[in-house]
């Protein structure tokens, strides 16, 4: 089976990963998160994830390696919602959301040394109504801060998750189910590894 690596800083794609059973080694990368100009939300989820998967290629000397990279991010009537800038940038995030239905895009890109592959999902999430003080307390919580959309549906921010249509742990930053199937075309099996074994 092709050693599997993961370009990802995000310990809820670990966690994922390994809820599946998934062994994969970690690979750190740093690609240019600014969107294009003009460019579309599910082309610019697309993209980072695809640049994050070959960027991490470029470091693996094993050859039939595969690498995983990911991108998740909220759109809101088209615009791209990312990590906010600052407290004010987060309340303002919380307050357009707030009592409104968004998606959640994220992207999954397999690369190997003749391949790369690139899935979408897009999921539907409904906020209730979000007060001032609840916003301010969220913040206060030091969770939104590297959250797109300035919450964590896995965290303290579900409270404010109404209803989900879509899939779950794309929301939280890997659609499992489509994860899999792309797993499986490039020869990496699930269920190899027990789930409460910690990461390689």
């Amino acid at each position: 089976m092709p050693a599997l690596f993961l370009a990802s800083a995000s310990p809820r794609r670990r966690e994922l990963l390994t809820q599946i059973g998934v062994p994969f080694s970690l690979l750190s990368v740093s690609v240019d998160e600014t969107p294009h100009r003009a460019e579309t939300p599910d082309a610019y989820v697309q993209r980072l994830a695809r640049e994050k998967a070959l960027a991490g290629l470029a470091h693996v000397s094993d050859r039939s390696a595969c690498v995983l990279g990911a991108d998740t991010t909220v759109v809101l009537d088209g615009r791209i919602l990312g990590k906010p800038a600052d407290r004010a940038d987060a309340l303002a995030m919380l307050q357009v959301l707030s009592g409104r239905e968004h998606q959640v895009m994220t992207a999954v890109a397999l690369a190997n040394e003749t391949d790369c592959a690139v899935r979408l999902v897009a999921s539907q999430v409904r906020f209730r109504a979000i007060t001032p003080v609840e916003a301010e307390r969220y913040w206060s919580s030091g969770e939104p801060q590297d959250k797109a959309g300035s919450y964590a549906i896995q965290g303290l921010g579900a409270v404010f998750v109404s209803g989900l249509q879509g899939s779950y742990s794309a929301v939280v930053g890997l659609p499992l189910c489509e994860t899999a199937q792309m797993l499986d075309a490039f020869g990496i099996a699930c269920w190899t590894k027990a789930p409460s074994d910690p990461c390689a």
